[in-house]
């Protein structure tokens, strides 16, 4: 079983950048094939993808996001990070890490992080 907890601050104040760390835990060495991500979902609104890293490093963002994004990772803290450059109110939200397992058949397992409120105000 494979947990996952974000952390970070709460509360961003407009045009700095949001900071949160993805820790993952528990047994998922038998999987070679997986991708770490990052979504998101504003008050009111769906969840919203905001981009991944593949188990190799491989990167991808959501195109809206892009030029602002940045997702870097640490592996022998088996942790991940999330920075989102000039945040606005529009960024408000709650926001989850996931890890997306790829077995060998190509069946897919996700597990994800409880989420956490980062709210963007002066």
């Amino acid at each position: 079983q494979v947990q996952l907890q974000e952390s970070g601050p709460g509360l961003v104040k407009p045009s700095q950048t949001l900071s949160l760390t993805c820790t993952v835990s528990g047994d998922s060495a038998t999987i070679n094939n997986y991708y770490w991500s990052w979504s998101r979902q504003p008050p009111g609104k769906g969840l919203e993808w905001v981009g991944a890293m593949s188990f190799s490093g491989s990167l991808y963002y959501s195109l809206t996001l892009k030029s602002r994004t940045s997702i870097t990772r640490n592996t022998s803290k088996n942790q991940f990070t999330l920075q989102l450059t000039s945040v606005t109110p529009e960024n408000t939200a709650i926001y989850f890490c996931a890890e997306h397992d790829i077995s060998s058949s190509g069946s897919t397992l996700d597990y994800w992080g409880q989420g956490t409120q980062v709210t963007v105000s002066s």
